[in-house]
């Protein structure tokens, strides 16, 4: 039952913070246009709502609350797609907490209580619940080297995404992304840095999921 709420408080307050989080973008101005890094106003509607998706923080969020859900509703939850879904959404929101918190909060400033409060849930409550949830409830064992190798797929497209999306509108949704202003080349080594940093969050999961004890149900 413990894992069960705590697996559902993290779903609601994601969808909370996403549902702010498009009102934000929804209120953003549309004029002057701007493509400022990281910046949601200065565009059309649909296009600021497609600047929200495109963050490595949102999509890491909507998987983190997937997963949740999904244990939720079934503790004993398992199968191969399961388990890369699972670990995505564990590599995805610990790099989230863990670059923004070295490195991101430096450069962001949040404004106002709808900023601030979707910045706490998604970039620190959320991965701190997640990581808190994975080592006390589990479950484990569910990761192999293969569910690693194949979690690394996503970060891979979205950095693939983030540059050919950039290369198009003129818009990044983080400075080390930013072509425009450091070059494909210092791009191309923060993202090798990304990508190191997702392996080795990945293969410490992977350790832990050997180590720590076995947990086949979270009820």
């Amino acid at each position: 039952m413990r894992a069960r709420i705590w697996y559902a408080t993290i779903a609601v307050s994601v969808l909370l913070a996403l549902v702010i989080q498009v009102i934000i973008a929804v209120h953003a101005r549309a004029t002057p246009p701007s493509h400022g890094v990281g910046q949601l106003a200065g565009a059309s509607l649909l296009t600021r709502i497609v600047r929200v998706a495109s963050f490595f923080t949102i999509q890491s969020n909507i998987l983190s609350a997937i997963v949740s859900v999904q244990l939720v509703r079934d503790p004993n939850q398992d199968g191969r797609l399961w388990r890369i879904l699972r670990l995505m959404g564990l590599i995805g929101i610990t790099v989230t907490g863990v670059v923004y918190s070295t490195v991101l909060a430096q450069v962001h400033e949040p404004k106002g209580w709808e900023q601030v409060s979707t910045n706490t849930v998604l970039h620190y409550i959320v991965p701190i619940m997640m990581v808190l949830g994975w080592l006390l409830f589990g479950p484990r064992p569910r990761i192999k080297p293969s569910v690693v190798a194949l979690t690394l797929i996503w970060p891979a497209l979205w950095l693939g995404y983030t540059v050919v999306y950039g290369a198009i509108s003129k818009w990044y949704p983080y400075p080390f992304v930013d072509v425009a202003t450091h070059g494909y080349g210092r791009v191309l080594v923060n993202a090798v840095l990304v990508a190191v940093v997702c392996v080795l969050v990945g293969a410490l999961y992977a350790f832990g999921d050997r180590k720590l004890p076995t947990t086949d149900s979270l009820c």
